[in-house]
């Protein structure tokens, strides 16, 4: 079951999935619940998640895209190298996207991204991935997204990213 999802209510159960399914520990998980919580009071903000016999096994969050946020100024130079930086501009971010493992290849995942952003104001979506052939990125693209900037370095993160656009509507198979 796919719906609106309180998630500074449910921020524990919501980072559990992404603890699991990102392969975070507990340290990290306490940084980014710090997060989630500031970014739920953006303008904007909004959550889905995926509930299955009253458990969360996913879910996906997002607002509209703003410059002076941590994720674009860090992005933006990457952006701007390609050609790309407009893409901060009138774009719905997803910021986070996660599926419990047991749940993956299950159309859970395209279900989240799909309904978020058919909710969405702006008349396209940015989104950062890890920088790797994967089932995630594999999804993104058939939805439409393309590579904006590749080899997106953040601060703390291990792996590089990417950076990846679509128009809204996202493209359905």
């Amino acid at each position: 079951m796919i719906g609106p999802l309180d998630l500074s209510a449910h921020v524990d159960e919501a980072l559990a999935v992404q603890a699991v399914a990102f392969g975070l520990g507990p340290d990290e998980v306490a940084v980014r619940r710090q997060i989630v919580l500031r970014h739920m009071t953006y303008p904007g903000a909004r959550a889905l998640g995926a509930t299955t016999a009253g458990t969360l096994v996913g879910f996906v969050y997002g607002m509209p895209n703003d410059r002076t946020h941590w994720w674009s100024t860090v992005v933006e130079p990457y952006l701007r190298a390609q050609g790309h930086d407009m893409w901060l501009d009138d774009s719905f971010v997803i910021t986070e996207l996660h599926v419990h493992p047991r749940y993956q290849n299950r159309g859970v995942g395209r279900s989240l991204i799909t309904t978020i952003t058919d909710g969405a104001l702006e008349p396209r979506s940015i989104l950062s991935a890890i920088d790797v052939d994967s089932p995630a990125r594999g999804l993104y693209h058939s939805l439409g997204y393309e590579d904006l900037a590749r080899q997106v370095l953040f601060p703390s993160a291990p792996k590089p990213y990417a950076v990846m656009g679509a128009p809204l509507p996202l493209r359905r198979r």
